[in-house]
């Protein structure tokens, strides 16, 4: 029965760049990895990373000399670690931690062909390594999930009972929820995140735009209640589904939960601090951004905004393939319903597509 799910999952949600958007080559001087297409970094180590299930990954570490955490980043769909580099790079860079991004099976120059179980394969593989390797402890690591990426974070954060903290960015209930509103979970969805989401037992923040119209804002409110530990969630005013690193609150939020992490001496205490930090007159569920009365608040915020947005041209440039696939996926049309079982399987597929494409 695994095995026929993971098929499916290859079949509807995997859509790798093609070609990859960078090469992989020794470099003769020190004879180790390095990346093509992107600018070289001495900070940046290029890893190939063997799986259990066989297949052999790539991964970047970046390290950060002023690092007292280390982020694990699972990127969303359509696209590989030459799109991502940048990006990694300033987010070492802006939020002082060690940075781990990797390739699943079968993007950019990873071996082997997507699925759902080789992405958990793909997670485990990258976490060794930072544990064997660079020897980083479980309760210094901060699993990230963009989008897709939010399948295998949960479903390593949901073994790891130590683990620091977990990002969740425009996160999925589960695959089938992005197409329709199910009661329960069926045997052939992907990524049951709203199962494992509960059994996660360190702080969750949850990111999501309130305009993204391939993961429906609602399935972060629904994340953030089923947690065990909130921390206070960022709804982003207007923020669609790929562009949520452009707005300014994006890296002043993030920056504010590192410090909040990084300053507790347990994660219990960083949760139970971050939930008095939630504003009480607002219901938990709602997808507005928060309204502070604090005029000093205000004013500090006022001023963190004139700090420089992360990088957009190579972030623009990097999303553009992905841009076009998500306008051109748009044109599906999912309002019809279905007469029978042949029509409700074929806008399955489709509306899988759609979220695949733009992830």
């Amino acid at each position: 029965m695994g095995a026929v799910t993971s098929s499916m999952a290859a079949k509807f949600a995997f859509f790798p760049p093609n070609p990859p958007s960078y090469g992989v080559v020794v470099e003769e001087s020190t004879g180790k990895l390095k990346l093509t297409e992107v600018a070289a970094k001495e900070n940046v180590d290029v890893l190939k990373l063997p799986t259990k299930k066989g297949t052999e990954i790539v991964a970047v570490y970046i390290r950060n000399p002023a690092a007292t955490l280390t982020v694990l980043y699972s990127h969303g769909n359509a696209a590989d670690l030459g799109q991502m580099y940048e990006l990694f790079v300033e987010l070492s860079h802006l939020l002082r931690v060690n940075l781990m991004g990797y390739d699943y099976s079968g993007y950019g120059r990873s071996t082997g062909k997507p699925s759902e179980q080789n992405t958990y394969a793909d997670i485990e593989a990258a976490y060794r390594c930072l544990e064997e390797t660079y020897g980083v402890k479980e309760e210094d690591v901060i699993l990230y999930g963009q989008s897709v990426g939010s399948g295998p974070t949960l479903d390593l954060a949901s073994r790891l009972s130590r683990l620091r903290a977990v990002v969740l960015h425009s996160p999925i209930l589960s695959g089938l929820r992005v197409m329709y509103a199910v009661k329960r979970t069926y045997w052939f969805d992907i990524y049951k995140n709203i199962d494992k989401i509960p059994l996660v037992e360190c702080p969750v923040l949850i990111i999501h735009g309130t305009a993204d119209d391939v993961v429906d804002c609602s399935h972060g409110k629904q994340l953030f209640e089923l947690s065990k530990q909130k921390y206070e969630p960022l709804w982003v005013k207007t923020g669609n589904h790929c562009d949520l690193e452009l707005f300014p609150e994006y890296i002043i939020h993030l920056k504010k939960f590192i410090s909040a992490i990084e300053k507790s001496t347990s994660f219990r205490n960083v949760s139970a601090l971050s939930i008095n930090q939630i504003d009480k007159p607002r219901s938990s569920t709602d997808c507005r951004p928060r309204s502070s009365t604090d005029q000093r608040e205000k004013s500090r915020l006022s001023t963190e905004k004139r700090e420089p947005r992360i990088s957009t041209d190579q972030r623009e440039k990097s999303r553009a393939s992905i841009d076009r696939k998500e306008k051109s996926s748009k044109s599906v049309d999912l309002s019809d319903k279905a007469n029978d079982n042949t029509e409700q399987q074929e806008k399955a597929r489709k509306s899988i597509d759609r979220l695949a494409l733009a992830t």
